[in-house]
């Protein structure tokens, strides 16, 4: 099967590199990604993880953010598991929906998720990523994607899953620069990027720690990446899509005002998909967590942001 063509990336300028939200679970919703897109929307969306198993159906809220995509961008949906049958069946059930390809975690590093062989637990066992990424190539017509750590416990195993992704003819690989078991701690290794640049036949997105539109250059310069995929600091600085645009083409870097922070804040508090006060105090605390380390050094406000029961303790906070 010849490589697919990735869908059309909507830039002002066709020689920038690529721009994605990295797939978060429980954060990457429809509505987060409508918000991100208002403050300037990368050139491609992924979905949160789709759990698959011999009994899963599409998850509703993931359906949703297929179906009612507001972006005006590609959106790529995610699938993790270790049952080929089955994820083939979701595949193409997910095919027939408005999306840009599928997504196969081989990434997850949360030890719920790894310990169950699936996501960043399949880096142990090349056979059956071979397996799965072999049915999937099969199956799908459209653009097949992969995102991928260094390895489990090192990166000495990250040139035979490269060599499966170049045998499937995979059309885009992302890779974090860190390990399963590195979780997200440490320096990000983005030499080994680099390496996998020049092993993979395909574009590959540099993944892990990507804080600043001036850092992306610098990332992009030393791995040689075809773009960036931004995950946690797209939470606290969802403006960050367009800084990296602006930092690629010489223009002046938009610096948000705590205004505009504030703004974001209700923003976010207006996800339709929250029905109560208290699940959106856990929604917006879990995002805030990323927004206060770029507030606030002394982490002042996290403790007090934290600390809130009620809407109305929380905006205070925030005011």
């Amino acid at each position: 099967m010849p490589l697919l063509t990735l869908p059309p990336r909507i830039t002002s300028s066709p020689q920038l590199a690529v721009t994605a939200l990295a797939p978060m679970q429980d954060v990457t919703d429809r509505w987060f990604m409508k918000v991100v897109a208002e403050y300037g929307a990368p050139d491609y969306f992924f979905t949160e993880f789709l759990r698959v198993n011999e009994t899963s159906r599409i998850d509703k809220n993931i359906l949703a953010a297929i179906t009612e995509n507001e972006t005006n961008r590609p959106i790529f949906a995610q699938i993790i598991g270790e049952d080929v049958t089955a994820m083939v069946r979701i595949a193409r059930e997910l095919c027939k929906y408005n999306i840009a390809g599928i997504d196969l975690n081989l990434g997850c590093p949360a030890p719920r998720v790894y310990r169950k062989n699936v996501g960043g637990g399949l880096l142990r066992d090349p056979e059956q990523v071979d397996r799965i990424l072999g049915a999937l190539r099969q199956a799908v017509d459209l653009p097949l994607t992969v995102k991928m750590r260094l390895g489990f416990e090192s990166s000495s195993d990250m040139a035979e899953i490269i060599n499966l992704v170049n045998r499937h003819q995979i059309d885009l690989l992302s890779v974090h620069g860190r390990t399963v078991k590195e979780m997200y701690r440490g320096v990000v290794d983005y030499g080994a990027i680099a390496t996998a640049v020049t092993q993979a036949n395909c574009p590959v997105l540099a993944n892990g720690n990507i804080q600043s539109g001036a850092q992306s250059i610098d990332i992009l310069d030393r791995t040689q990446a075809a773009g960036v995929m931004v995950g946690r600091w797209a939470i606290g600085n969802p403006w960050i899509f367009r800084q990296i645009r602006q930092a690629q083409l010489g223009e002046p870097i938009i610096q948000p005002t705590f205004g505009d922070v504030r703004h974001y804040i209700d923003r976010l508090w207006a996800n339709p998909a929250i029905l109560f006060d208290r699940g959106r105090l856990g929604y917006l605390k879990l995002c805030l967590n990323y927004v206060g380390q770029n507030i606030d050094g002394e982490g002042a406000f996290l403790r007090e942001m934290r600390l809130a029961q009620t809407p109305g303790e929380f905006f205070g906070v925030c005011d």
